[in-house]
């Protein structure tokens, strides 16, 4: 699903990642791990497209992304890549359902057929009784969920969460942790996690350990 050759990153004179080798399957569930400054970020922001590595090739899902030109690669990121981030990023003055539904609509599908999907989605995620609520009023967990909803919500090949439980309480956390296996089990999403949250890593198939830009 995922192959990442040789990749290197740097910021002006700091070279952040030196030669990233890594490989992903299908439907596995990869936490990425290491001390602040490791890495970690820059990597998943690779492999998410939003960033361009300096040298080495990107492939996820039988297509080299980091030789699509911006507008091919803003496509394929919709259409393949969802997002979860520690802070939600929802916008606030949409509700669930329409902050759900936003990335389907991007994409070109009607109304209609988003609002149904992103419905089926909530329903999944157990927050469909909460849709007509703006993020203020929704909980952190209830914000995650939806959250979790507008990143499934066009069936990307890839899920990316940064940090995804790091602003929730314990037991917020440890739903949120079930709820990554339930979707992997139910949908066939290939998750790739950054977390400080150790329960989290113990429970992926694989944990990656970034020191120093390598993994080792």
């Amino acid at each position: 699903m995922i192959k990442i050759e040789g990749i290197t990153k740097s910021y002006g004179n700091l070279q952040v990642l030196k030669g990233i080798d890594l490989e992903i399957k299908k439907a596995e569930i990869v936490s990425i791990v290491g001390t602040s400054g490791a890495g970690k970020t820059t990597l998943l922001q690779i492999i998410g497209t939003l960033s361009r590595p300096d040298t080495g090739n990107v492939v996820i899902d039988e297509t080299m992304v980091n030789i699509l030109n911006d507008k091919a690669l803003s496509r394929f990121r919709n259409r393949k890549i969802g997002f979860v981030f520690q802070f939600h990023n929802l916008l606030p003055e949409f509700s669930a359902l329409e902050n759900v539904c936003l990335p389907a609509l991007i994409s070109g599908i009607s109304f209609r057929e988003a609002e149904n999907n992103a419905l089926k989605l909530l329903e999944l995620l157990s927050i469909s009784h909460r849709k007509n609520h703006k993020p203020a009023e929704l909980s952190g967990g209830e914000q995650q969920r939806t959250a979790v909803a507008r990143a499934l919500i066009n069936h990307p090949a890839v899920v990316l969460a940064d940090e995804p439980s790091g602003n929730l309480d314990t037991h917020t956390k440890h739903e949120l942790h079930q709820l990554f296996f339930s979707l992997r089990k139910e949908l066939q999403q290939t998750f790739v996690i950054v977390t400080h949250d150790s329960s989290l890593a113990e429970m992926s198939d694989r944990i990656i350990t970034l020191q120093d830009g390598k993994i080792i």
